[in-house]
């Protein structure tokens, strides 16, 4: 019996090494991140990684002796998708940084593994849903304030250009802070093809993984037009027309002191009672208006520094200046006029950060 090693056979040195990192199709790129150890360098490690996007802040004031967090990431052209393994944390996207940054995305969060997130912007009403202890996906509009709080868990996070979003959804704004569940068979679809996604994507050719990722996309957008009552049928399609036809009227009167829900329906022919069903996630057609204009306040605060917080206001309709000032601290937890006054230090802090760079 010949016991000589064929030519072949791979050298004793190449077997004690690791394993190299798998191979990418090209047009996919892949990058990785982690941390662990001694909290205090762990942490500040994982705030200035996630910085491009989310101040990251401690969970709770008394101190932890340990952190660890890993991330993995595939983008393919502008589309973007995460694998996190966290610690408990805060994301935080202050009214100060969306007001000076560029990042328009659309995120779906899957809260794969452990207790799902608490989203804590927006000020979610006191009688909001329980969230189910079963894997559950979280819509962010990034243009928006919000405070997400994570615990010890894993986390697929997708970012989707706006445009595609609203493809099939009329105004993605309003998924902002809204929840789904793996409590139907669609969801569950939905979570296990993000699974496989994640898990088969390094044998996959750079057009196999988008179009797996824009049907991951178009799936989420279904199941949460679904749960919106804007999809399924003939009447559903009518909802879905008239719901983003009411938001691009309102979005471009903002500015008109007349605009108000009655000017809506007048102006667009349309029953209050059906408006009202559409914008009951809202809080009603009312308080959208209200919301967006407040929106529109911070934004001007921050892009025009140089006019008057009240001139601001009223051109915006807020002519009373101790209202607009609780209105807007209830919204945002901070004052206009400190708004307004930090605006250049904000523009400077944030003007050269890259998502996730």
């Amino acid at each position: 019996m010949n016991n000589d090693l064929p030519h072949t056979a791979m050298p004793l040195s190449r077997l004690l090494l690791p394993p190299e990192p798998p191979t990418l199709a090209p047009g996919i790129v892949h990058s990785s991140f982690s941390v662990q150890g001694d909290a205090r360098q762990s942490f500040r490690a994982w705030q200035e990684r996630m910085s491009p996007v989310y101040d990251i802040r401690p969970p709770s004031k008394r101190a932890e002796d340990t952190f660890a967090a890993s991330l993995s990431r595939y983008t393919i052209d502008n589309l973007s998708f995460f694998d996190f393994h966290t610690g408990p944390n805060l994301a935080v996207r202050s009214l100060g940084r969306v007001s000076t940054e560029s990042v328009h995305d659309i995120s779906f969060s899957v809260f794969l593994e452990g207790p799902p997130g608490q989203f804590l912007g927006g000020k979610p009403p006191p009688d909001a849903p329980h969230i189910p202890q079963v894997p559950s996906i979280l819509a962010l509009d990034m243009d928006q304030p919000c405070t997400i709080r994570s615990f010890q868990g894993r986390i697929l996070l997708l970012f989707v250009p706006r445009a595609l979003v609203e493809r099939s959804f009329p105004d993605a704004a309003s998924l902002h802070g809204r929840w789904i569940h793996a409590t139907t068979p669609l969801i569950r679809l939905i979570i296990e093809h993000l699974v496989a996604l994640n898990r088969q994507i390094v044998g996959l050719d750079r057009e196999e993984a988008r179009q797996r990722f824009i049907t991951a996309v178009e799936l989420l957008v279904a199941a949460f037009s679904r749960q919106a009552g804007l999809s399924g049928n003939g009447r559903a399609a009518v909802r879905a027309a008239v719901y983003g036809q009411v938001r691009r009227h309102v979005e471009a009167n903002l500015h008109d002191p007349d605009l108000s829900p009655d000017s809506v329906l007048a102006s667009l022919h349309l029953s209050r009672a059906s408006v009202y069903r559409l914008f009951e996630h809202e809080g009603g057609l009312a308080a959208y208006i209200r919301s967006r204009r407040l929106r529109m306040a911070a934004n001007e605060l921050v892009r025009f520094p140089h006019i008057e917080v009240q001139d601001i206001a009223s051109g915006l309709g807020f002519n009373d200046a101790s209202s607009f000032t609780r209105a807007f601290r209830r919204a945002f937890d901070i004052a206009p006029r400190e708004l307004h006054e930090y605006a250049p230090l904000l523009r400077r802090k944030h003007a050269a950060q890259e998502r996730f760079a």
